[in-house]
């Protein structure tokens, strides 16, 4: 059984201890519906591509002068000789030169260290060439290695690597991962391109995948969204590969209290600070992190880190408290993913929603919900009882649009809706619902949701997607 498949094994026997055998059945059915899709091939960048990044660095260095640069975290413990050389080997390869790594090995004894020197005096280090590519060296003073006097956690080993970066950006890296060779070239060109535009990112974040631990097959791709408030309330989908300003990583650092789920708890805290998070947090989408699995990793066996999971939920309970919002964060089906509900009226908690959208569903797939700015419906044609891709159909999420047909309207809002809409908003009999029976016979239900809800954003309200409000009919 390859390795894929026996985590795949692993994860289906937890699913069903806790949701029992009906939702597991789904849940099979849909993975194995899932296999008939071609099947993920990770392109690495070609020659031509690298050596024109390595060009790019060259001339953007001798234009513009001191280009930004990254410090990369990584705790290090008992790691393996061989995962260790392919992640240092894989920073001596990024084509944009400008980083160092600060190891922090809290091993009991000097067997990591030895694994740094041999890297760096035997050969298999590497330094920059003056074009920005990587030649064999015998040495490299952006490896930076520090032994630490105990093993505190992960937290606060990366607390105390944090406090060593010089870098003007801050980068995370699990010290059995592989970053792709373009992946600081990518981070560069983005933070420039957000300066050109007025806005220097505060955090970036790319799509990543996993491997297995021979790196010889590459699956499950995490092609993620652009930054999504209530996507991330429902689950650390930003993960990897994950940059901040080094300002605002080392003035916010890692708290202990949450191991397991420091980085979620970090990406809450960092999003609650900025000013407008849908302009400094950048996503680039394109796998420039492998996500390496092994027996004991959380990617592979979610048992072996449940903490992590009870860590991450209270993370978004302290999020939600310090927001004021009243609400309570509860597990779902799903291990790692989270639903924040609501005491009082989610509209009395949230200030920020102008409308909330359920899914609508006919013969048992979805036919309506969440949109695009075109009229697209997100999960069209998906089964009701599956729960999508990375579940990403039965979690809370901002939304361009929702569907006039199973809509709530904050109050303050009613007189814009009947602006737009051109009738009176009226609730369905004991609910907050919009009765779409209202509107006269004829109208174009989807013209009216894109400009409701167009008016809502501009009006600088978020349209919340909420899968299970109701209107399945």
């Amino acid at each position: 059984m390859g390795r894929s498949n026996q985590a795949n094994l692993k994860k289906t026997i937890y699913f069903l201890k806790r949701n029992g055998l009906r939702r597991t059945w789904y849940a099979v059915r849909e993975r194995m519906e899932e296999r008939k899709q071609p099947p993920y091939l990770w392109r690495p960048p070609t020659e031509e591509q690298l050596a024109a990044q390595r060009a790019w660095w060259e001339a953007r260095r001798e234009r513009e002068g001191e280009p930004v640069a990254f410090s990369i975290l990584v705790p290090v413990y008992r790691t393996k000789p061989e995962y260790l050389r392919d992640l240092l080997q894989s920073l001596c390869l990024q084509t944009y030169p400008k980083w160092e790594v600060i190891l922090a090995d809290a091993t009991e004894d000097d067997s990591v260290e030895r694994i740094v020197q041999s890297f760096l005096s035997g050969g298999a280090g590497m330094e920059a060439s003056a074009g920005g590519a990587s030649s064999p060296g015998t040495g490299d003073a952006r490896i930076r290695y520090v032994h630490l006097e105990r093993n505190a956690g992960i937290a606060e080993n990366t607390n105390q690597a944090l406090a060593l970066a010089t870098g003007d950006y801050v980068g995370l890296l699990d010290h059995d991962d592989i970053l792709a060779e373009d992946a600081l070239y990518e981070m560069a060109v983005a933070i420039e391109a957000g300066e050109r535009r007025g806005t220097r990112p505060q955090m970036l974040y790319s799509d990543e995948d996993k491997c297995n631990g021979g790196r010889t097959e590459y699956f499950e791709p995490n092609f993620k969204e652009d930054f999504n408030l209530d996507l991330l309330l429902s689950n650390n989908y930003i993960c990897h590969f994950l940059v901040m300003r080094r300002e605002l990583i080392q003035d916010l650092r890692f708290r202990p209290e949450y191991e397991g789920a420091q980085d979620y708890d970090l990406v809450l805290r960092a999003v609650a600070r900025l000013e407008d998070p849908e302009r400094e947090v950048h996503h680039i989408p394109k796998v420039l992190y492998h996500w390496r699995c092994h027996t004991g990793s959380t990617a592979e066996n979610p048992e072996s880190k449940r903490y992590a999971y009870e860590a991450g939920r209270r993370a978004l309970q302290d999020f939600s408290d310090r927001a004021g919002w009243g609400a309570r964060a509860h597990d779902t089906e799903h291990v790692g993913f989270y639903r924040l509900r609501f005491g009082g009226g989610l509209f009395d908690s949230r200030q920020d929603v102008g409308a909330v959208g359920g899914r609508l569903v006919r013969k048992g797939r979805i036919c309506g919900g969440r949109m695009k700015e075109d009229g697209t419906v997100v999960y069209m044609g998906l089964p009701a009882c599956y729960s999508g891709y990375l579940h990403r159909a039965v979690l809370s999420q901002d939304a361009e649009a929702v569907d006039l047909r199973n809509l709530m309207v904050r109050p303050q809002c009613l007189e814009l809706f009947t602006q737009i809409v051109g009738v009176p908003y009226r609730a369905l009999p004991g609910t907050d619902i919009f009765d779409v029976s209202v509107l006269p016979e004829g109208s174009d239900v989807c013209r009216l949701s894109l400009k409701l809800c167009e008016a809502l954003r501009r009006e600088g309200y978020r349209i919340l997607y909420l899968p299970d409000l109701g209107g399945e009919g």
